[in-house]
């Protein structure tokens, strides 16, 4: 549908009357207030009010931006506790374990002292040469623990109580015959040689006669030390039951 305007001035002239009604409303108002501080306390109200909404938006866009990051600090809290429960209650199973083992240790120091003795001994021994009579010697006295540094855990305390003891050192005798004075030479190398034996002294060797027979006899005194854990072996332990 065409529609013809035959009143073209028509709207020019009632849009001149409306900007002209504005401009009239604009004076009315400018001197209907004759206080010119309350206008400067209206322009500073309107302000105000402007820069409030300016700082609004800009602290909940703000607000938006860091929510993301708050949920993935919370998740990460929550795995970080969950983390360091689980350390602790690690940290107690070792504490026992470590405090059980060292029980274990101070109850069996020198249980198997001998027996380790006797297989080195055993060893060490070459063809022709026996013993006749092995036993502890005069006991070596302890050596003297040397000063604590400052700062250093006290006797009792925590990181005391973990360590491992060793055993006290025992000194032994052993009384033996050879035919060979070579085979004598040879024990005392192998004695030395051993992990578990040291400070190997020959005290005494002479010829006797044992059954018209000349022998070698000698006396060897050593101490007994716990040897490092490279050269202790574990075996399994089985026992059938019928």
């Amino acid at each position: 549908m065409i529609t013809v305007n035959l009143r073209p001035d028509l709207k020019r002239k009632r849009a001149r009357k409306s900007f002209a009604g504005s401009l009239d409303g604009l004076r009315g108002l400018g001197s209907k207030i004759k206080d010119p501080l309350l206008l400067v306390a209206v322009l500073a109200w309107v302000g105000v009010l402007g820069w409030l909404g300016v700082v609004f938006v800009g602290t909940a866009r703000e607000l938006s931006a860091l929510t993301p990051q708050l949920e993935q600090s919370r998740a990460e809290n929550k795995r970080f506790k969950a983390f360091l429960a689980e350390k602790r209650r690690q940290e107690t199973v070792r504490d026992s374990l470590v405090a059980q083992i060292s029980t274990i240790r101070t109850v069996d120091g020198d249980r198997y002292i001998w027996p380790h003795l006797l297989d080195e001994v055993t060893r060490a021994l070459p063809a022709y040469t026996w013993l006749v009579d092995i036993g502890s010697s005069v006991p070596v006295a302890p050596t003297p623990a040397p000063a604590a540094a400052p700062g250093a855990p006290a006797a009792g305390t925590k990181a005391d109580t973990a360590a491992p003891k060793a055993p006290p050192p025992v000194q032994f005798e052993l009384n033996g015959r050879t035919v060979d004075i070579q085979a004598y030479t040879k024990f005392l190398r192998q004695l030395e040689a051993s992990p578990w034996i040291t400070d190997v002294l020959p005290v005494s060797a002479q010829t006797v006669v044992e059954k018209d027979r000349p022998v070698t006899a000698f006396i060897i005194r050593a101490t007994f030390r716990m040897a490092d854990s490279a050269y202790i072996k574990t075996v399994p332990l089985s026992q059938s039951v019928r």
